[in-house]
């Protein structure tokens, strides 16, 4: 992403916030008064459905009632909180991830606007993991019970929560591919494309980005040491696939970089 871009989305570094300080949520930031439309959001082509009628467009509007913001290292939930809502990621950025039995965290993904979160609440009425705003962020709260209502009156919203329930199973086809057969030099070159691509569709660059999530969390994420990632990331600037700085990466040779990952699937 370049600096003009950066600069627009107000990226701000992400300091290694341990699990013990991490804020209670949503409660402590009030959601804000004004009224939220769906049919004029920017984003509203990532997280809702595109082809529907005025009168469906405004009652998907009636849906999104508030907008909650979170600061950076707050939960948005955690596990054990009763399920009530899904969120649409309208600013900012996300991890999930759930606590092993020795109390590391295990980091399951990195949430960007557009996105959403809270599925994880559907199957048993609680969420399972931990949310964490990487940064300030603020996201649009679903009342689960009002969109499966509106689901069954509305086609092409149920089509579309279908298509994001889909996405969320092949993306985690996709992880436990990539942990169970990739190398680190490998698992290292997927994350960075698949980041770099959904930031792409979002209108920044397909080249330039700034990690928002700490070499760490990557690790944890990617099944891979601290040192390891670090290692990594210096061997492919070495070769020249990646330009490195601090959190500012450039990606100088895409082609290099996706050929890693396509030898690795043969």
């Amino acid at each position: 992403m370049t600096y003009a871009a950066t600069a627009a989305l107000r990226i701000r570094p992400v300091m290694g916030v341990q699990q013990t300080f991490y804020q209670r949520p949503v409660n402590a930031v009030p959601a804000t008064p004004f009224k939220i439309a769906c049919s004029n959001c920017h984003l509203g082509v990532m997280c809702t459905p595109v082809q529907l009628s005025d009168s469906e467009a405004s009652r998907l509007d009636e849906l999104v009632a508030t907008r909650r913001r979170v600061r950076r290292g707050a939960a948005l939930f955690v596990p054990g909180e009763t399920f009530t809502s899904l969120f649409a990621i309208r600013s900012g950025f996300f991890k999930t991830y759930i606590a092993t039995e020795d109390g590391r965290e295990q980091v399951t993904g990195f949430q960007m606007a557009g996105e959403i979160l809270g599925l994880d609440g559907i199957a048993c009425g609680s969420h399972s993991c931990s949310a964490i705003a990487l940064e300030d962020a603020e996201v649009c709260v679903m009342p689960y019970e009002r969109l499966d209502e509106f689901s069954r009156e509305i086609p092409a919203l149920q089509k579309h929560l279908q298509k994001i329930l889909s996405r969320e199973i092949v993306r985690e086809h996709g992880v436990m591919m990539m942990l169970g057969s990739m190398r680190a030099e490998e698992r290292l070159a997927s994350f960075l494309l698949d980041i770099v691509q959904r930031l792409h569709m979002r209108g920044f660059s397909s080249s330039e980005l700034v990690l928002r999530m700490t070499r760490e969390e990557i690790g944890s994420y990617l099944g891979l040491k601290l040192e390891t990632v670090s290692r990594t990331f210096s061997q492919l600037a070495e070769r020249g696939i990646l330009s490195v700085r601090h959190r500012h990466i450039c990606i100088r040779d895409a082609s290099a970089l996706r050929a890693i990952v396509v030898n690795a699937a043969h």
